[in-house]
């Protein structure tokens, strides 16, 4: 690192990458700010630098020296799993700065020696508590999956055997053998020895208002175009396997919208406003790719002039709103993404938004972090809008 680009880290002030530190003396200290930096998205610990001010006050040899020794050390020894970090020393007008490189990490969550999670949280650290925070961290890390959560109020009874038949017939051309049906729950990753798993259940499990009540879709057609209006014309809540909440989902918006007659004959049912392969896609998404360790509805929301898709939890790995647009995917639930294609209209290439975004251009995607919410407003034509 150059000196000029240096300063401009540290006239940028401390942030959710940056932090500041006239000196470093407490190794679980230094190995909580690295815990925090590898727990988020990586970071710069610039030491020899005053944090209140700015000012670069600069390290002695020796200090240069230990603070090396203490980081390698912390990062080695007093983080679990540990963290591979990179330091380099900048000259700023004759006095010496420590630069250390931490890289997000790739076995979250990280932790202290005495087990203690850090995030960074803006310039400053919080430790995580929420059992949901840190799920969501076990899953980046591929340590953890929501869909293969065990439900230990469920049985093998819950299991609509006669959908699993038709699936398989479909899918391997021959009748499933169920005279052992633990051999089948395990081979396809839908449960235990005993209970079926989140994926199990919503691929083909029976009885879902009593398995998994909080995944379910909350659909609403309003009068106007206000979400807080208390006025609406219809409004359902499905409930059920992927299969039945797509084809409800899909039909509860696929009869609400306008179909133009354009150079159709009187008695044709005409085109309809928004191509249903829009409506197929972003649905299917939503169900796939939802994040179920959030205990919340998918939002379908008509309006006058859109119609609100709203999905459960953060984009998942990294994944950006320009990475979307581009047809980019990082799955987070394998299970359903391999046996969705078989039930159904889901490819599983990642080109969904592609070509939703080719057949109806007006989309817009919206994500929202910190209140754990993925949002696609599909603009009705009446009321286009340039995105």
């Amino acid at each position: 690192m150059e000196a000029l680009e240096l300063l401009d880290l540290v006239a940028g002030g401390e942030n959710s990458r940056v932090q500041l530190k006239e000196n470093v003396t407490n190794p679980t200290s230094a190995a909580q700010e690295i815990v925090a930096f590898a727990n988020s998205k990586g970071g710069t610990l610039i030491i020899g630098v005053n944090d209140k001010t700015g000012d670069i006050v600069g390290l002695s040899f020796a200090d240069l020296q230990r603070i090396n020794n203490m980081l390698s050390t912390a990062a080695s020894d007093l983080v679990k799993s540990p963290v591979v970090i990179e330091t380099e020393t900048v000259d700023v007008a004759g006095k010496k700065v420590l630069v250390a490189h931490i890289p997000e990490g790739s076995d979250k969550p990280h932790t202290d020696k005495d087990g203690l999670i850090f995030l960074k949280n803006g310039a400053d650290k919080r430790k995580v508590t929420s059992k949901e925070e840190l799920s969501r961290m076990l899953q980046s890390s591929g340590n953890l999956y929501a869909e293969e959560k065990i439900l230990y109020y469920s049985s093998f009874d819950d299991f609509d055997w006669e959908k699993f038949r038709i699936f398989y017939k479909d899918k391997f051309k021959q009748a499933p053998d169920i005279s052992d049906p633990k051999r089948l729950i395990h081979n396809f990753r839908l449960g235990d020895d005993k209970h079926l798993n989140v994926a199990g259940a919503l691929l083909f499990g029976k009885n879902l208002h009593r398995l998994l009540p909080q995944f379910f879709i909350t659909a609403i057609w309003f009068a106007g175009n206000n979400l807080a209006d208390d006025v609406y014309k219809s409004s359902e809540n499905i409930i059920g396997t992927i299969a039945e909440q797509y084809n409800r989902g899909f039909d509860f918006i696929r009869t609400k919208i306008n179909y133009v007659q354009g150079n159709k004959g009187f008695n044709s049912l005409g085109e309809p406003e928004i191509p249903l392969l829009v409506i197929s896609e972003i649905l299917i998404n939503a169900l796939i790719h939802r994040d179920y360790f959030v205990n919340d509805s998918i939002k379908i929301f008509i309006f006058q002039n859109r119609i609100e898709i709203k999905s459960p939890g953060r984009l998942p790995n990294s994944l950006t709103v320009d990475e979307v647009r581009l047809g980019m995917r990082k799955s987070r639930n394998f299970i359903l993404a391999s046996n969705a294609p078989d039930l159904i209209d889901y490819r599983g290439s990642g080109s969904g938004v592609l070509r939703a975004l080719q057949a109806y251009p007006n989309i817009e995607f919206q994500h929202f972090p910190e209140a754990e919410q993925f949002n696609v407003i599909i603009h009705r034509p009446a009321h286009e809008t340039q995105i």
